[in-house]
């Protein structure tokens, strides 16, 4: 019988790590148990602000431009329903359902009471250092949709 060999790379497969939020939203919730919300937000904000340095970087170069593309590419990725408008000095990002809440809630996976937290303290720390700001203008508890407005801090 030959030898037969498959060749595959991560690239070659489909994008998919919805049981990583589950696994975050438990590291929150033990966090938050443990050593309170600021621990929490400290976490998110360190974490965010190592992960995400390349699009700190490319926010404060080409703009929101960078985090509008950023966000279309990874709801796209997640297949989440988003709405983003887009200038200059604000973007706002309207998202329907966030797919990690839908995710956990769809599968049985307790949602963190502070899971909300990976929306504000990530955006936040990725902002952070940049002429840009962010505010949470509305986030559903239930569902993990929010408005999130990203805008040019003023001088």
């Amino acid at each position: 019988m030959a030898k037969q060999v498959s060749r595959r790379t991560a690239a070659d497969n489909e994008y998919l790590h919805k049981d990583f939020h589950g696994a975050l939203s438990a590291g929150i919730e033990y966090l938050h148990q443990r050593y309170g919300a600021q621990a929490v937000r400290d976490y998110l904000g360190e974490f965010a602000a190592a992960y995400y340095a390349p699009l700190t970087a490319a926010l404060r170069l080409e703009g929101l431009v960078a985090i509008r593309d950023h966000l279309a590419h990874m709801y796209q990725l997640e297949s989440g329903k988003i709405q983003l408008t887009c200038s200059d000095d604000e973007l706002l990002l309207e998202v329907e359902a966030c797919p990690a809440v839908a995710h956990m809630r769809r599968h049985g996976y307790p949602v963190a009471r502070l899971f909300s937290e990976t929306t504000r303290a990530v955006y936040e720390a990725i902002c952070r250092g940049t002429p840009f700001k962010v505010q949470v203008l509305a986030y559903d508890e239930s569902s993990g949709g929010s408005v999130v407005r990203f805008y040019r801090s003023p001088q």
